[in-house]
């Protein structure tokens, strides 16, 4: 009898244990990109796009060499780094300074075009990340990388020239 009392309480146990159970919400599939210094700044690191199990993404920046209370704005321009003037296709939450993170959720760009994680990867773009938002060090551009197709562009010549981002 002891051991059937034994039995059912860790069944309960287990069971009630199950509520703590994180899901996550994410398929697995993600595609991580280099983000290269494009200024006097020593600020580098990565973008990783993450498929979500609906089918829209995430978008991690994850930054060194930033600190301080400072945010720094992300923008996902349509083009290739070089391309001067390139539409600003979506902004993305803003790096905190502190962290050198930032963590946005997208399945529109700006004109409200909706993209999923597929979509996301084929499409030819780059993620900038600035030193501000206003005034003229917002064409200071701290990090910068291809992502999607434009990352194959390029290749053959090495680093890459990162353009001034269209002003609004």
């Amino acid at each position: 009898m002891k051991n059937v009392v034994g039995i059912l309480g860790i069944v309960f146990f287990a069971i009630a244990c199950q509520d703590n159970v994180q899901v996550s919400e994410f398929t697995g599939d993600e595609t991580t990109y280099a983000l290269q210094k494009s200024s006097a700044y020593e600020v580098n690191g990565t973008v990783t796009l993450k498929e979500r199990k609906d089918g829209t993404a995430t978008v991690l920046v994850e930054l060194t060499g930033t600190d301080g209370i400072v945010n720094h704005p992300v923008h996902l321009h349509l083009g290739d780094l070089p391309i001067s003037g390139a539409d600003v296709a979506a902004l993305l939450s803003p790096v905190v300074g502190s962290t050198g993170k930032s963590e946005t959720r997208i399945d529109k760009l700006a004109d409200e075009t909706s993209i999923s994680y597929a979509d996301l990867i084929k499409l030819e773009a780059c993620i900038k990340i600035h030193l501000s938002d206003t005034g003229a060090e917002r064409d200071i551009i701290l990090a910068a990388g291809n992502i999607g197709t434009a990352v194959s562009k390029n290749v053959a010549v090495g680093r890459v020239g990162v353009s001034v981002c269209k002003s609004e």
